[in-house]
């Protein structure tokens, strides 16, 4: 393996790709596509819930266990020392992916972490009764419960920024809930719901003029467009690995360099410490500081698989062909009687949420699986916005650039198949 220095500056950009790819033998990447399930071929529209793996993060998992297995920054010998590198190497490249410095990037099993560590380390310690934060109407639970605890905790209150009839927020409202007493606005950077994009680069600018700290939500932006965090000018910004082609328990949080080195450790233990006496602990330097305990060190050997593999595929290719299935999906669920789908923005991820006339959610889902067909239905973790909506559950059919056009029309076949057995 590679020896890679764990801290770098910026990054260099990688070279742009000269074209899109081959978006078959993009498919072919990934085995479990190929399976079925009932006796039909899998149409995978799940991919908000969790992405689908390529063979290339399935086999640095395997072969980081076959042979390089070691804890990480314990040990001298041979394993542990590939171990180390291999774990910090993926930290450089998911840096890199996100454009941002690796010493100011916090490995973690994945949002909810991320969002409960800036809750627990940052929040807790600087807020007081009478400051409020911001949240907004779209939030998953992950960008909610935490900052309920927090307000609990500290007498803080809570704001709701509310959305337009499209399913977009409503720029005027959110702005002037920013008054002074608002110390914090966490918001998504994509509904995992709705599929809106936010406009986070002018909402932060809008923060930042006022003081107050902006904490973003990644996990449905980082699988499906290029990122540049630094520009977005945030003060934190949270990923997960799961849904951008990595393994489960992965993720990061990263954070102005300032921020994390004023904030208290979340967890003690191993590995965040420089030195432990009876009379006091002297803390490590950030990031390794909130990164206590053996860590999920081949799970982050196949994420850093999986930005190779994104990386190499060119994001903006990813996004392009993304958008060209949610405009062949929209088109086509046009055309199902009785269906209606909720959020319309401008700007749009590949997301599509849906109820028909007369049929559950759940009923629509469990025979839509008896297709081969697997969307998700529920309330998203998202339930403050269902209740906007109206409704208990809806489905949700996401999509990503290794589904295929022909997918989408045996999904929209299936549902009208299913729609006249409800019917």
């Amino acid at each position: 393996m590679t020896r890679n220095h764990p801290h770098v500056s910026r990054p260099l950009p990688e070279p742009p790709r000269i074209g899109p790819p081959d978006w078959a033998s993009v498919r072919a990447d990934f085995p479990l596509l190929e399976r079925e399930v009932h006796g039909k071929p899998l149409i995978y529209l799940d991919s908000a819930n969790t992405g689908q793996k390529p063979a290339a993060v399935i086999e640095a998992v395997d072969d980081f266990y076959r042979h390089h297995n070691a804890n990480v920054s314990r040990a001298v010998h041979a394993l542990g020392t590939e171990a180390t590198e291999a774990y910090e190497s993926a930290r450089n490249r998911l840096a890199a992916f996100l454009n941002v410095r690796s010493d100011e990037l916090v490995l973690c099993s994945g949002t909810t972490f991320a969002l409960n560590l800036v809750a627990y380390s940052w929040a807790l310690p600087q807020l007081k009764a009478g400051d409020a934060i911001v949240l907004t109407r779209m939030e998953h639970h992950a960008n909610i419960v935490p900052w309920q605890i927090v307000a609990q905790r500290t007498g803080a209150v809570i704001k709701v920024a509310e959305l337009n009839e499209a399913g977009e927020l409503d720029l005027e409202g959110l702005y002037a809930l920013m008054t002074p007493e608002v110390k914090l606005l966490a918001m998504s950077h994509v509904s995992n719901v709705l599929g809106t994009v936010n406009p986070v680069r002018e909402i932060c600018r809008e923060a930042r003029r006022r003081g107050i700290v902006t904490v973003i939500d990644g996990s449905q932006a980082a699988p499906h467009r290029a990122l540049d965090v630094g520009s977005i000018g945030c003060d934190f910004y949270a990923v997960t690995g799961h849904k951008m082609a990595g393994p489960t328990g992965t993720g990061a949080l990263w954070a102005r360099r300032e921020l994390l080195a004023s904030m208290p450790p979340f967890l003690g233990g191993g590995e965040m410490i420089k030195e432990v006496r009876f009379e006091g602990t002297v803390y490590n330097d950030a990031p390794h500081r909130f990164e206590a305990g053996t860590p999920n060190i081949a799970g982050f050997v196949g994420l850093g698989a999986a930005v190779d593999y994104l990386t190499g595929l060119g994001m903006e290719h990813v996004e392009a062909r993304e958008q060209e299935l949610l405009a062949h999906a929209t088109e086509a669920l046009a055309g199902v009687e009785g269906l209606r789908i909720f959020g319309n923005a401008r700007e749009k991820a590949a997301v599509v949420s849906f109820l028909v006339e007369g049929a559950h959610a759940h009923d629509l889902a469990t025979l839509l699986d008896l297709e081969g067909v697997a969307i998700r239905s529920g309330h998203h973790c998202a339930h403050p916005l269902m209740q906007k909506l109206g409704v208990g559950a809806t489905c949700r059919a996401s999509f990503a650039f290794y589904n295929t056009h022909e997918e989408i029309d045996a999904f929209v076949a299936a549902l009208q198949k299913v729609r006249r057995l409800l019917a």
